[in-house]
């Protein structure tokens, strides 16, 4: 699935939090699995070798709860919806990586293979589906909860980005401030 899509998910289960910074960590939390594609600057024969199985499994897990807990506000809720984002993110791998792709859940105790019969391709209309409703219910936070997904990136354009939703979808009329 594309990281891009795998970052809205998580952002849209960090919703529940009250502080920006603690959805922005589970969000990072729900894009942590694909560490181990960085093993693609080794070349291509690592990261074939590699990627769904340095990151993709429980120690990557327990690894990203416990990072994301220590700079976390509410640090339970925080390490929970982590570990929540990082097994939506295998999920997702698992359903829509492509046929023949396992995870090394296991990794490193063991080298079983976790994988499910039914995978689709990476570009199948299955996931781009799933991509379209997500950046949707992400676009519709701004209606229900004052933002979006660009607040990860800056909270001055999640503003503007939810001023225009608002305006658009709900008629409300802003007084520009000086």
């Amino acid at each position: 699935m594309n990281p891009i899509v795998h970052a809205e998910l998580a952002w849209l289960a960090a919703q529940g939090l009250r502080e920006r910074r603690d959805r922005i960590l589970v969000t990072c939390a729900g894009l942590a699995p694909d560490l181990d594609g960085l093993t693609l600057l080794a070349g291509e024969a690592s990261y074939a070798r590699y990627h769904h199985v340095l990151f993709h499994g429980y120690v990557g897990a327990i690894v990203t709860a416990v990072a994301c807990a220590a700079l976390a506000r509410q640090r339970l809720r925080v390490a929970a919806l982590s570990l929540f984002a990082f097994h939506l993110h295998l999920l997702c791998d698992l359903a829509g990586s492509g046929p023949g792709w396992p995870i090394y859940y296991s990794w490193p105790t063991s080298m079983r293979e976790w994988f499910w019969e039914g995978q689709w391709d990476l570009a199948s209309w299955q996931n781009a589906v799933i991509g379209l409703a997500s950046t949707l219910l992400c676009l519709a936070c701004a209606l229900r909860y004052r933002r979006t997904f660009v607040e990860v990136f800056s909270a001055r354009w999640d503003a503007e980005v939810t001023r225009t939703l608002r305006r658009r979808f709900l008629r409300e009329d802003f007084v520009r401030e000086p």
